[in-house]
């Protein structure tokens, strides 16, 4: 099945954003709900995934140009959501004017990140209890790594 990225608004989807956040981190992953939920959400820039209608992963970009809560519903890893996801971020980091975009990347989706053009940054620590790594992406010359995805307003 088909799906698409769209560009989100926290007022309007926050309960779809959610939703997805609450099924990969809190009972798929175990994170703690106090540690999910933050002051970021309300003032970060969200994308959204869907497939028929339905949300099947998320994705934020804070105003200091950090990408994070980056989550697909398992049923939908494997299929291109994330990295659809990812390119729509740096795409709107890139129209901020951010010079780069960081995040902390689980270790186990370090290659993933990597393959986006991402490199490590320090080593790794602990963070909601799971392994990560700090990557960070430069956006002065990436532009054939990461192209304009196909978002709606």
């Amino acid at each position: 099945m088909p799906f698409e990225v769209q560009r989100a608004d926290w007022r309007m989807h926050g309960a779809t954003l959610s939703a997805i956040r609450r099924d990969v981190f809190v009972v798929e992953q175990h994170v703690p709900e106090s540690e999910e939920w933050d002051e970021w959400d309300a003032v970060s820039r969200h994308v959204i995934a869907l497939a028929d209608g339905a949300g099947v992963g998320t994705g934020r970009l804070l105003p200091d140009g950090r990408i994070g809560r980056m989550a697909v519903l398992k049923a939908w890893r494997g299929r291109g959501v994330g990295g659809a996801l990812l390119s729509a971020l740096i795409h709107m980091a890139r129209e901020d004017g951010h010079g780069e975009t960081r995040l902390h990347a689980q270790t186990h989706a370090r290659d993933f990140y990597a393959r986006h053009g991402y490199e490590p940054v320090g080593g790794e620590f602990m963070e909601a209890g799971i392994p990560h790594i700090e990557m960070r992406l430069s956006l002065g010359g990436c532009a054939s790594r990461t192209p304009s995805p196909r978002t709606k307003p």
